[in-house]
C-alpha cells in the first residue's frame, strides 16, 4: 500500500529501486526506537510525509549522473535518502550538525544498499574546500540563512554540467511572503498540492534559487 502511493506518481522505477523504497519503513521503524528522528505520527504516515514529500524534487528536476548534491541539515535523511534511490548515479552528501541523526542515515543506507551517499557531521557554515552542483534542504532554516550558507558551497559557473538544475532547492511550508522578501532573492516557487493531490501537501512549497 505504501509503495502504491509512490507508484501513483512515479511509474519508471526498477525492481531494485522499489525494493529499496519498500525497505525504508522497517529500517526507520527500528532505528527510531533507538534514536528518535521521526515522530510517531509521522511514522504512521512515513511514505506520505517523508518519502513522497522528498520526491517532489524529482518531479521538476533531473539531476545529471556524476553530479554532487548536498542535503543541508538532512536530519534523519530527507530529502537525501529518497533522492539517492531515485537518482542512483548521482552522489548525495548528507550534512547535519547532530551526529546521532547521521548514525541513522548511515545505518539505513547500509542496510538498504544505498551506495551513493556520504555523510558529514558539521554545520553548513563551517564547511570548507567543498563544492556542490546543487544543495537541497527541507524545513531547516529561513530562506535568507539557507541561501547565505549555500551560496559559498555552490560550484562556479565554468564548472557546471549543461542542463543540471544548479543552485538551492528547498522544501518549505506556510506563508512564505515575508521570508522570501527578507531573503533578498527571487526563487521559482511550486505549490506542491498542485503536483501531489494528497491533502497533506496544502500550503507546502518547493523553492529554487538558481
Amino acid at each position: 500500500m505504501a509503495i502504491a502511493l509512490i507508484e501513483k506518481y512515479f511509474t519508471a522505477f526498477t525492481s531494485t529501486q522499489l525494493e529499496k523504497f519498500d525497505a525504508l519503513y522497517d529500517q526507520y521503524k527500528q532505528w527510531n526506537e533507538k534514536i528518535n528522528v521521526i515522530s510517531r505520527k509521522d511514522m504512521d504516515n512515513f511514505y506520505l510525509h517523508h518519502v513522497l514529500h522528498s520526491l517532489v524534487i524529482a518531479t521538476q528536476f533531473e539531476f545529471k549522473p556524476g553530479t554532487h548534491i548536498m542535503d543541508l541539515g538532512c536530519g534523519g535523511g530527507f530529502p537525501g535518502i529518497p533522492l539517492a534511490i531515485f537518482f542512483p548515479k548521482v552522489h548525495f552528501h548528507l550534512v547535519d550538525s547532530i551526529n546521532k541523526k547521521l548514525t541513522v542515515v548511515k545505518e539505513v543506507a547500509s542496510a538498504t544498499g544505498i551506495i551513493n551517499i556520504t555523510t558529514l557531521h558539521s554545520r553548513a557554515e563551517d564547511i570548507k574546500n567543498m563544492k556542490f552542483d546543487t544543495i537541497v534542504s527541507r524545513a531547516v532554516a529561513p530562506l535568507k540563512d539557507l541561501w547565505h550558507w549555500s551560496k559559498p558551497l555552490l560550484k562556479k559557473q565554468e564548472k557546471l554540467h549543461e542542463g543540471h538544475p544548479y543552485g538551492l532547492i528547498c522544501l518549505k511550508g506556510g506563508d512564505l511572503n515575508k521570508e522570501i522578501f527578507e531573503s533578498g532573492v527571487k526563487p521559482f516557487v511550486w505549490e506542491i498540492e498542485k503536483i501531489f493531490e494528497e491533502p497533506f501537501f496544502k500550503d507546502k512549497y518547493m523553492l529554487w534559487i538558481k
